[in-house]
């Protein structure tokens, strides 16, 4: 195979270093697998080649402990070729751990290595000691933890560090605090795992700028279509002409004047290369534009291909990491990666690294049981973790599934309710699966106490949020006894996103496609309003209404349509309809990273150009999400009804404002029956928001209300410029003069006490105030 690079321009430290990376990977890879299957004699065979091979580059660098190291293990496989020596879990502790002084050694520069000669010396004799004599090493009944190894003195990409054999030999432990319910903070690398240099910043670059590039090409391609459009127009207006110019001679062939028939003659003539040529070359700029869209295509496909790995570039340290955590906690556990030729695109793979890292050390720790335990439950007694990737549905699709204990459903409800996070007749009225989300909150926790491994409550929540900013989903399910599966769903490439574009406010946008619910168009007639809020009813459900224009600070949203596009968002309650002006549709659109300058733009993700070259900006929605539930909170929503006004004014309109869901609901009924278009609002406050935001012909009150009451919103009102002429009724139980005086004084225009009125009463009020309900 070609080499891409020229290797002239490393030293052979360097050439050394890249060469002990591949070669410890293929000792790691082959002592896990004969851990698992002794008699794989393959596996034996690729390791004494790496150990040789890593035993004749040391020496002509100069490193003679690397050279001692390779060449014990290599006389410790030959034995085991040979059947003279069995492989156990124990003696591949011991030549793991000298795999990763390898590594270590292989990173140090010249000057470094006496510093950490000085400083991990004795670790490396002892090792040294026990692979020459890896034959006479017993193997325990339970292994022990092992003390954390000394650092290497040098920066290094991803440091890698061995854990020293103990007296009691045991497996290492890892060197980053493993999380437990999806407690970690940043674990480092996995011992014995190679440093991981998924993309260099300036081939990163380089794939940017390339990408940028064939994104432009794909646009200059599609701005072919317009220019053939107008030819067709040409094409049509010609062949009308050319129409006119046939009746015309037809018409002086008729005559007797031989000039003017000659003449004739001679423009049909001219005119024939004419219409050919139009018909030829339009045929050749239709077929030249279908090869510039295949090239274009072609272009971004290969360098998206570029972009991609395979999936085991990311995770080939895990298999590792999990026997070693698993045999640190008394456990037997293999990892079964599956997929690991999945591409996937180099920025999500580096992105994903650390979640499935938590996920998997959660596995080991909370899923897993002991091997006595799992024999008494009638499993195996080892432990089995599988993670797979796979494309689906046009995404990238990860699963971690193992055959352990599961969660204890009723365990996180019992947790729930004792820090107070749910009322307990709600907590025990929760699904399973609503349950299970509590485990993706910041510092929820099922351990009683904190240790190395878990217990802090930090952890699935990160995982979560990074998903999340990757545009991916995570779902979790657990079957008590049996097992724990998460199911990741990611884009294939953050280089290019499906997306739905958008019109707001006269401006194109585009939000990733898989952040789309669904798409819908809402009639005027269709949007009610409670306590401030518009919505409307879908399948049962209501949804809110959110003007997308205010929600990006672009000025009110043009609602004069009779139906309103709206564009699905979010999940559970955090789950809203985003007003638009008008839906383009689908695109798909090569990423462009904003310029840094510009720092994190609020509710924006990256930019884009359509293929018109127009350019867009994509929404993050996760960010939209918390703008809205601001707005909502501040009561700042505009209202989405007032561009129809005119031609819904027929109906007079009238605001209830009552903290009494029993009243505030019998005189909405009330005045529903008799025509009047109602909206209710629950206290002052809201019903001070909904008057100042819609236009109303009357409103209703009560006195006794919280935050605002009666008497001061029926100040504010007369005294506001614009609406001090409004009706205002004041129903009250309070029936003494002093509080109808007050009332008055504050400017209301009826007084009437809940006591003392039937329907009749109210609506009779109503009536003389306003009129009937049409006008």
């Amino acid at each position: 195979m070609s080499q891409p690079e020229d290797l002239s321009q490393f030293s052979m430290q360097d050439l050394f270093r890249m060469e002990a990376q591949s070669q410890t990977q293929i000792l790691t890879d082959g002592l896990l697998a004969l851990e698992r299957r002794p008699a794989d004699a393959g596996a034996l065979e690729a390791m004494m080649r790496a150990a040789h091979s890593i035993k004749g580059a040391a020496a002509i660098v100069g490193l003679d402990m690397v050279v001692q190291l390779a060449h014990g293990m290599e006389d410790a496989f030959v034995a085991a070729q040979h059947g003279k020596l069995q492989l156990t879990p124990n003696r591949v502790d011991v030549l793991l751990a000298g795999v990763d002084l390898i590594l270590q050694c292989s990173q140090l520069d010249g000057e470094g290595v006496p510093a950490w000669l000085a400083a991990n010396g004795a670790q490396l004799d002892q090792t040294q000691t026990r692979i020459r004599g890896i034959a006479f090493l017993p193997e325990p009944v339970r292994p022990a933890p092992a003390p954390a190894p000394a650092p290497v003195p040098v920066p290094t990409p991803a440091p890698v560090s061995a854990a020293p054999p103990a007296a009691t030999p045991s497996a290492q432990a890892p060197v980053a605090a493993p999380s437990g319910d999806g407690d970690s903070d940043n674990p480092a690398p996995a011992p014995g795992a190679p440093p991981r240099q998924l993309a260099p910043l300036k081939t990163a670059q380089n794939y940017d700028r390339l990408l940028s590039l064939a994104s432009e090409s794909r646009i200059g391609a599609h701005q072919m279509h317009p220019f053939i459009q107008n030819m067709q127009r040409f094409k049509r207006h010609q062949a009308s002409l050319f129409g006119a110019l046939d009746a015309l001679h037809d018409a002086i062939a008729q005559g007797e004047d031989a000039s003017l028939k000659e003449k004739s003659v001679l423009a049909q003539q001219r005119s024939q290369p004419l219409r050919q040529f139009m018909l030829e070359h339009i045929a050749e700029i239709e077929a030249y534009e279908r090869r510039l869209l295949a090239t274009s295509k072609n272009m971004v496909d290969e360098v998206l291909m570029l972009r991609m790995r395979p999936f085991r570039d990311g995770v080939q340290h895990f298999p590792r990491m999990v026997r070693d955590l698993a045999r640190n906690l008394g456990k037997d556990v293999r990892l079964d990666i599956r997929g690991e030729d999945t591409l996937v695109d180099r920025d999500i793979l580096a992105h994903m690294e650390s979640p499935l890292n938590h996920m998997l050390r959660n596995a080991v720790d909370h899923g897993m049981e002991t091997p006595e335990q799992r024999s008494a439950a009638g499993k195996p007694a080892v432990g089995s973790v599988v993670l797979e990737a796979r494309h689906r549905a046009g995404m990238l699709n990860i699963e971690i599934s193992d055959d352990g204990r599961g969660v204890d459903v009723e365990k996180i409800r019992r947790t729930v309710i004792q820090r107070k996070m749910a009322p307990e007749q709600m907590a025990q009225a929760m699904s399973a699966a609503e349950l299970m989300e509590f485990l993706f909150l910041p510092a929820f926790s099922l351990k009683e106490s904190t240790t190395e491994i878990s217990g802090r409550g930090v952890g699935l929540d990160i995982v979560h949020d990074t998903i999340r900013q990757q545009n991916g989903t995570v779902k979790i399910e657990s079957e008590p006894g049996k097992g724990f599966r998460t199911s990741i769903t990611l884009p294939l490439t953050q280089s290019m996103v499906r997306a739905l574009v958008v019109e707001i406010a006269g401006e194109a946008y585009a939000i990733p496609i898989v952040k789309v619910e669904r798409v819908l168009r809402v009639p005027q007639n269709a949007i009610h309003v409670l306590e401030n809020k518009q919505f409307f009813e879908h399948e049962g459900e209501h949804l809110g209404l959110v003007p997308a224009a205010q929600v990006l600070e672009l000025g009110e949203h043009n609602d004069a349509q009779a139906e309103l596009p709206v564009v699905v968002i979010g999940n559970g309650a955090r789950r809203y309809a985003l007003v638009m002006d008008t839906i383009r549709g689908e695109q798909s659109l090569a990423v462009q990273s904003l310029e840094a300058v510009f720092g994190k733009m609020r509710d924006i993700y990256a930019a884009a150009l359509l293929d018109n070259g127009e350019p867009v900006l994509i929404l993050d929605v996760a960010d939209l999400l918390v703008s809205i539930d601001k707005l909502l909170h501040e009561g700042a929503l505009h209202q989405m009804l007032r561009g129809s006004q005119g031609a819904r004014r027929k109906l007079k309109r009238v605001l209830v404002v009552d903290d009494s869901l029993t009243v505030r609901e019998m005189e909405r009924k009330l005045l529903l029956g008799r025509g009047y278009q109602v909206d209710v609002a629950i206290d002052g406050i809201d019903g001070w928001n909904m008057v100042r935001s819609g236009e109303y012909d009357l409103v209703v009150t009560d006195i006794d209300m919280p935050r605002m009451d009666g008497i001061e919103l029926v100040a504010l009102i007369k005294r506001d410029l614009h609406l001090h002429k409004l009706p205002v009724m004041v129903v009250s139980y309070k029936d003494r003069p002093e509080d109808r005086a007050r009332g008055l004084a504050a400017g209301a225009d009826y007084y009437l006490t809940k006591g003392s009125f039937h329907d009749e009463t109210l609506l009779d009020a109503v009536a003389d105030l306003i009129g009937e309900a049409s006008s």
